[in-house]
């Protein structure tokens, strides 16, 4: 789960991103033969909610944290032993993109969306296996990122735009990861 540090802990984004995080690991209680488990950037913001929610749930959850000037150490959430510190921002996405099943975007900045850019761009370019990628408010995106621009200078293709879902709830969210892995509850 991707989206900015800088998410208030009163904020809807800071609220849907725990309680996404709390639903998965919710599931993969009831269900480890499944696999699933939170993985963020282990900082704070909405990488601390998605942290959080899966501590709510009473599960582990990791956080490849990265050395930053001004921000960010781990946050108290990320499941101890699963806590990784990274100096190099292309390392520590390879690590994001090895691991991942799928990706939840949040409202970010230039680091969610070189987070997002990179991912889309493996998909794209099949460098990357297809997994479900979400971007979380879809209003947000729409003003961040005009795809249908994109689509009609012949940057992208439909199909292309077709590598990501909007979702506005968690539960929506969920749903469409467990829809494209087949997932039961």
């Amino acid at each position: 789960m991707f989206g900015s540090a800088r998410a208030q802990s009163d904020s809807e984004n800071y609220a849907n991103a725990r309680e996404l995080a709390r639903l998965i690991t919710a599931h993969r209680k009831a269900r480890p033969d499944v696999g699933m488990m939170v993985l963020t950037g282990g900082g704070p913001g909405v990488m601390e909610a998605a942290n959080r929610g899966a501590s709510d749930a009473g599960g582990e959850s990791m956080g490849l944290n990265i050395s930053l000037p001004r921000e960010q150490k781990v946050n108290p959430y990320v499941t101890p032993q699963l806590a990784f510190q990274f100096h190099y921002f292309a390392m520590r996405k390879m690590h994001f993109i090895a691991r991942a099943r799928a990706l939840v975007v949040f409202p970010g900045g230039y680091g969610t969306l070189d987070e997002l850019f990179e991912m889309l761009t493996l998909i794209q370019t099949g460098k990357s296996k297809r997994l479900p990628v979400v971007l979380f408010n879809r209003s947000f995106w729409e003003q961040a990122v005009n795809f249908d621009f994109l689509i009609d200078q012949g940057m992208i293709t439909a199909e292309e735009r077709d590598l990501f879902s909007y979702v506005d709830t968690p539960a929506t969210a969920w749903q469409v990861i467990r829809d494209f892995h087949g997932i039961e509850r």
